[in-house]
């Protein structure tokens, strides 16, 4: 078909079928599970899932591309076509109370909000996307490191974050300024954050990386606008050292950070001084 990319919605159409193939491998669809597949645009990913899939939605933003896909694929009954914004759209919903997976090659401006969404309670059997690299690695990085941000503790809190395989901007049509990365995440069994918890737990993580240079006892001090003993006291009860800093932190040491904080009756600084929760990360991390 020929469509003109709209620069707007971030379109850009990945035709390589090995690659294509290789993101279907990785999300492993199967038996009786829905398949949510965001952003289909041509239906390039959408036809090697068709196969694979007992039930498969694919959203799609484009008008235009959701009337081609609609007429493409309106032999096959088990495969529908939703024209709507996928952060409009409960994806849980979906699935009519059965298992589901969700997969996608996503615009890059709205990665961050796009994860956050499709892994809200209650989550998928697993999630499959193409993301732009650096925003691949920060998924999956390791505390200590450089790549070590708010975006990896909140993802790493719910779901085990896998990297399988780079994609180069040549791949896709037309190609963006950066490489790609092929990112699966699978929802923990037990995860370090409780559901009700989770909104304040982005926030606290989120305020916390951006003194990412500082050392815990001030942060909790600016976070919580404490004296130094208090401060110290807070950092003791849950088993932070007062010189660490952000980036060297676990999961589990924002977690426990946060249910400390919350036994001990404290309450942010200022809530509304932060960025949007579902931006993901510090100021390197927007996709």
């Amino acid at each position: 078909m020929t469509h003109r990319p709209r620069k707007r919605l971030g379109q850009h159409f990945l035709n390589d079928r090995r690659i294509l193939a290789r993101i279907v491998e990785t999300l492993d669809p199967q038996p009786n599970e829905t398949v949510v597949e965001i952003g289909p645009g041509k239906g390039a990913l959408t036809s090697l899932l068709a196969p694979r899939s007992s039930r498969l939605i694919a959203i799609e933003l484009d008008r235009d591309l959701a009337g081609v896909l609609r007429a493409e694929f309106a032999g096959l009954r088990h495969v529908e076509i939703v024209e709507a914004d996928a952060l409009d759209v409960d994806l849980a919903t979906l699935s009519g109370g059965e298992p589901w997976s969700v997969i996608g090659n996503v615009p890059y401006y709205i990665t961050t909000p796009i994860l956050f969404h499709a892994l809200a309670f209650p989550r998928p059997r697993t999630l499959v996307l193409l993301v732009q690299r650096e925003v691949g690695e920060r998924l999956a990085a390791s505390p200590g490191s450089s790549d070590y941000g708010a975006l990896s503790v909140t993802a790493q809190a719910v779901a085990q974050v896998t990297r399988h395989g780079r994609v180069p901007a040549g791949a896709f049509q037309p190609p963006p300024s950066v490489d790609s990365v092929i990112v699966r995440l699978t929802p923990l069994q037990q995860p370090l954050i409780l559901p009700a918890e989770e909104a304040e737990f982005k926030s606290l993580v989120q305020a916390a990386f951006s003194f990412r240079r500082k050392q815990m006892l001030r942060v909790v001090r600016s976070i919580f606008d404490l004296n130094a003993p208090d401060a110290a006291s807070l950092l003791l009860s849950c088993g932070i050292e007062q010189t660490a800093r952000p980036e060297v932190l676990a999961p589990q040491a924002y977690v426990d950070l946060l249910r400390a904080a919350r036994s001990a009756g404290l309450q942010r600084n200022d809530p509304n001084d932060r960025r949007e929760l579902q931006s993901g990360s510090d100021s390197r991390e927007r996709s």
